[in-house]
């Protein structure tokens, strides 16, 4: 069984963690990050000023960030199936660590 692979082909910061990101099969999604921002890898990300050191890699075709922080382009591809539970994880991680 194989999925589509998308590319990120383009982004725009449109307000603070959030994201408008353009794919390769010429789609868009609107991305609110901050409800996934969360463990030793992402929680760096909710520094609004690292957050906007966000930059489109050439190699992966995905957003990256300077600590290794990137999604997989499949899963800002198809954020709404993903937002939830992504979000329920990050809730839970920070439950863990308090």
């Amino acid at each position: 069984m194989t999925h589509p692979i998308f590319k990120v082909t383009a982004f725009k910061i449109i307000k603070p963690y959030v994201l408008q990101v353009w794919f390769d099969d010429h789609t868009d999604q609107l991305i609110e990050l901050w409800p996934v921002l969360a463990g030793e890898l992402y929680r760096p990300l909710r520094d609004l000023d690292f957050f906007q050191q966000v930059r489109l890699d050439p190699e992966v075709h995905t957003l990256v960030w300077p600590n290794g922080a990137d999604f997989d382009p499949e899963t800002l591809h198809n954020w709404p199936e993903y937002a939830m539970v992504l979000a329920a994880r990050a809730d839970a991680w920070e439950t863990v660590s308090a």
